[in-house]
C-alpha cells in the first residue's frame, strides 16, 4: 500500500501544536510533529506534500528565539504559517518587518476579510468572523509579493497570502474550536491550495502496519508487557494477528490492580483472541519491598526496579526473542524531540520504560505514529470490546500512588472497594465515557464520624474526576451533584475503614492528574 500524503508541522514551542496534528489527521491527512531546528534539507528529505509552522510563546526579535532555517519558504512547498509561524516568514522575507504591539491581542477578536483569496473560500458572507488570537507582537509590513488578506480591529496585518507561491499566514490560531470557521480554513489549506488526499484513516493504517510487522519480526520471537490497558491490549493484539505465536504477552500481577481487573482482562484475551499469555502473580513480592515506604517517588522507583526485575526473569524464559513491544504513543515521541529538549520529568515510572536497555531487545512500537483517540478507533478496527476500548488509563504504578502514604493489603482493599464504587457509577450514570479518567483516591488522614449511636474515627476517601484530551493539561469534571451524592453515600455505606469522601475540583496545571 502507498504511503498517505504528509504534512510536516513545525514546532516552534505552541500550546496548540498538537492539536493543530490532530486537526489535520481529523481531515483525514496524516501528519507529523518535528522540532523548528531541522533544516530545509532535512524537510525536503522527509518528502511531505505541506508544512505548517505553528505558534510559539517568543518573540522573534529574542536572542534565544527558537533557531529556523527560512530556506523552508524557498522549498516550493505549500505553506501554512500560524501566528508565530507568521511572524518568521515577515521577519525572514525581503520586505516584511515585525514588531512589538501596543495593544497585544488574546483571546476572541473580529476578523475582516479584505482579499479573495483560496484559503478564506466558502467562508459565508459577513462583517466579522470569530476568531482566537494569541500574541504580543504583529507585523508592521508585509513582504514582497504577499497580499494583506484580513485584518482585526488591533491588527492591520492579520492574515498574508501569497497565491502563486501558495504560501499563507494567519494571526490567529484556526486549530482551536473558538475559531469559529477554523475546521473551513484548514480544509482549504489541505485539500484546495496543497491538493491532498483524504487517505489516512485507522483502517489503512492497520492494514499497513500488519504487513510491516509481519516482515519486520520474519521467523524471529516477540515478548510484551500487558497491562491491561488499552495501548498495551492494542499492540498485543495487532502482533498476534502479524505473527501469531511468536508473540509472547507477560502480564505481571503486582497486587496494585484494580478490583479483579487482572482476572478479567487475561480470561478475555485468552479467550475471544488466543493470546500466548502468561500470567506472573508478583503481588508478595511487590508489597513486600513497598512495606513501610511513604514517599511517592521512591514507591515508584521500587515499583517500576521490581517490575523490571520479574519481567527479566519471566522473559529470559523465552530464548528466542529479539523484539520487545511497548505501546509507546505519539505525543511521548513529540516530547522526546522537542526543540527545547525532552521534557523534566515530572515521574519516575512510566509503563516499562528502561526495559530495553537491561535486556539488549530491539524495540517494536507500532503505536507510535498515533494519538490516544487514533488508539481506540485501531481497537474498533480489531473487533476489541468496549470494556477494554473506553477503559480509563491507569498508572503503571497501579493503586500504589493513589493510597497517599504507606501501601498495605488493608488499605488497598479499602481503596479497591471505594475505587468499584467510583467506576460502577460513573457507568451507571452514562458518564464514563463523557470523562477522561475518573477514580478514587485513599487519605493519609482519619477523621471523626458518627454511624449509628456510635462514634466513628475512619479515612478519608478522595474522589477525582478529570476531562481532557491527552493528559497534557486536564479540567475537573462538573459531575451532577446527585452522581456525587450516591457515590459518598455508597462508600461510606458499603467500604468499611472509610467514613468521609471529598472531591478533588483541581486542573492541571496547576495539579496533576493522579495525586502522586
Amino acid at each position: 500500500m502507498s504511503q498517505p500524503d504528509k504534512v510536516l508541522i513545525l514546532d516552534f514551542g505552541s500550546q496548540y501544536t498538537q492539536l493543530i496534528a490532530r486537526r489535520v489527521r481529523e481531515a483525514g491527512v496524516y501528519s507529523e510533529i518535528h522540532p523548528c531546528t531541522v533544516t530545509a534539507k532535512e524537510v525536503a528529505a522527509m518528502a511531505p506534500k505541506a508544512v505548517i509552522l505553528s505558534g510559539g510563546p517568543s518573540s522573534v526579535a529574542d536572542a534565544d528565539a527558537p533557531p529556523f532555517d527560512p530556506a523552508v519558504f524557498d522549498l516550493g512547498l505549500p505553506t501554512l504559517c500560524i501566528c508565530y509561524g507568521m511572524q518568521l516568514l515577515a521577519h525572514h522575507l525581503p520586505g516584511g518587518h515585525v514588531a512589538a504591539s501596543t495593544d497585544r491581542e488574546y483571546g476572541r477578536a473580529d476578523l475582516q476579510l479584505l482579499a479573495d483569496v483560496p484559503l478564506f473560500a466558502g467562508l459565508p458572507q459577513k462583517d466579522g468572523h470569530i476568531v482566537w488570537m494569541s500574541h504580543g507582537d504583529k507585523v508592521m509590513a508585509a513582504p514582497e509579493g504577499f497580499v494583506v488578506a484580513a485584518r482585526t480591529k488591533n491588527v492591520e496585518i492579520a492574515a498574508l497570502a501569497n497565491v502563486s507561491r501558495r504560501i499563507y499566514a494567519l494571526q490567529f490560531h484556526p486549530e482551536v474550536a473558538h475559531t469559529e470557521d477554523g475546521e473551513r480554513i484548514l480544509h482549504n489549506f489541505l485539500f484546495e491550495i496543497a491538493g491532498l488526499t483524504s487517505g489516512w484513516t485507522m483502517s489503512s493504517f492497520l492494514e499497513t502496519e500488519l504487513a510491516s510487522l509481519k516482515e519486520k519480526v520474519g521467523d524471529d520471537e516477540v515478548v510484551c508487557a500487558l497491562s491491561g490497558g488499552v495501548d498495551s491490549t492494542v499492540v498485543a493484539v495487532m502482533l498476534h494477528k502479524a505473527i501469531g505465536k511468536k508473540l509472547h504477552c507477560i502480564f505481571v500481577d503486582n497486587g496494585l490492580l484494580r478490583m479483579g481487573e487482572g482476572e478479567e482482562v487475561a480470561a478475555y484475551l485468552r479467550e475471544h483472541f488466543d493470546l500466548n499469555l502468561h500470567y506472573v502473580d508478583a503481588a508478595k513480592l511487590f508489597l513486600d519491598k513497598l512495606a513501610g515506604v511513604t514517599d511517592p517517588e521512591e514507591k515508584r522507583k521500587i515499583i517500576g526496579k521490581t517490575f523490571i526485575e520479574v519481567f527479566e526473569v519471566e522473559a529470559a524464559k523465552l530464548p528466542k526473542v529479539k523484539y520487545l513491544a511497548q505501546g509507546t504513543l505519539y505525543p511521548d515521541v513529540i516530547e522526546s524531540v522537542s526543540f527545547k529538549g525532552p521534557s523534566a520529568v515530572i515521574k519516575s515510572h512510566h509503563n516499562v520504560g528502561g526495559l530495553p536497555e537491561v535486556m539488549k531487545l530491539a524495540l517494536i512500537e507500532p503505536l507510535r505514529e498515533l494519538f490516544k483517540d487514533e488508539v481506540r478507533k485501531v481497537a474498533v478496527e480489531l473487533g476489541m470490546p468496549d470494556f477494554i476500548i473506553w477503559r480509563h488509563p491507569f498508572p503503571g504504578p497501579g493503586l500504589a500512588i493513589r493510597i497517599i502514604g504507606e501501601v498495605t493489603e488493608e488499605r488497598l482493599e479499602i481503596l479497591r472497594r471505594t475505587d468499584k464504587i467510583v467506576q460502577s457509577e460513573l457507568v451507571a450514570s452514562g458518564w464514563y465515557r463523557k470523562v477522561w479518567q475518573g477514580f478514587a483516591v485513599l487519605l493519609p488522614l482519619k477523621t471523626v464520624g458518627v454511624m449509628g449511636d456510635g462514634r466513628t474515627y475512619e479515612n478519608v476517601a478522595a474522589i477525582r474526576v478529570v476531562d481532557s484530551l491527552d493528559a497534557m493539561t486536564a479540567d475537573w469534571s462538573r459531575l451532577p451533584s446527585e452522581i456525587l451524592a450516591v457515590m459518598s453515600n455508597r462508600i461510606i455505606n458499603e467500604v468499611k475503614g472509610v467514613n468521609r469522601v471529598v472531591f478533588d475540583v483541581s486542573s492541571k496545571p496547576p495539579a496533576t492528574i493522579e495525586w502522586e
